[in-house]
């Protein structure tokens, strides 16, 4: 599988990502500068975390508009895989390939945990290696994580099944109190009607590497690659 991941001034979890598919993964992987506008070569392109352009104006407002970013929206048209990590999600939303906004944290802090999330769809290229409504443990690290979106068209993501995480307990119940950012429904990590753009706030890649303790998220980058086997 070829992967490329978006590189912005300001990401900062970029070579995380690349740890995983390149180091851990053995896949081959590139990083693309934000300017690059062929994205031909690539099957899966993966928009990082951390503060594209600083974040000024809005979390991945300006991100949206880079050349990389318009070849990612045709990527994802074509039916490639796109994968959005926390600012990632954030400026999927932004252009529109994923419904909804992440706004500023309920509580109006930065909150940097690790957190148990309860997997809602095992269905999808994301999570084959998932069972259902598995619980699994995932790190967060964000400001602006609260996913917001008007109802009728929550209504909608729920009734296309397009909530693909949320925060819950470790025994898997949907609480306000494992909300941690004021989200609506729990949601965590949401995907497009056809399930090859995925969007979430929490840090797959740092849940990864076995001498970290914990490998929940590696499942998810070990499904992307035997779906497309």
């Amino acid at each position: 599988m070829q992967i490329g991941i978006i590189v912005f001034p300001g990401s900062n979890c970029d070579r995380d990502a690349a740890m995983v598919t390149r180091d851990l993964l053995q896949q081959p992987t590139r990083m693309v500068w934000h300017e690059e506008q062929d994205l031909a070569d690539l099957d899966l392109v993966i928009i990082p975390g951390g503060f594209s352009y600083g974040d000024y104006l809005r979390c991945g407002a300006i991100a949206r508009f880079s050349p990389a970013m318009q070849a990612t929206m045709d990527h994802a048209h074509q039916g490639k895989l796109v994968l959005g990590i926390c600012n990632g999600f954030q400026v999927l939303t932004e252009m529109g390939l994923l419904p909804g906004a992440l706004v500023r944290n309920q509580g109006l802090h930065f909150i940097c945990d690790r957190l148990t999330l309860r997997v809602e769809r095992t269905d999808l290229p994301w999570t084959q290696h998932y069972q259902p409504s598995e619980v699994v443990t995932i790190p967060i690290a964000h400001g602006e994580g609260c996913y917001f979106v008007d109802e009728q068209t929550l209504a909608e993501l729920e009734d296309h099944r397009q909530v693909v995480f949320r925060y819950a307990t470790a025994n898997g119940e949907i609480t306000q109190a494992a909300n941690p950012n004021g989200s609506l429904n729990n949601i965590a990590g949401i995907c497009n009607r056809t399930g090859n753009v995925m969007g979430m706030m929490p840090h797959p890649e740092r849940a990864s590497d076995p001498m970290l303790g914990f490998t929940d998220g590696l499942r998810l980058f070990k499904s992307v690659l035997d779906a497309a086997d």
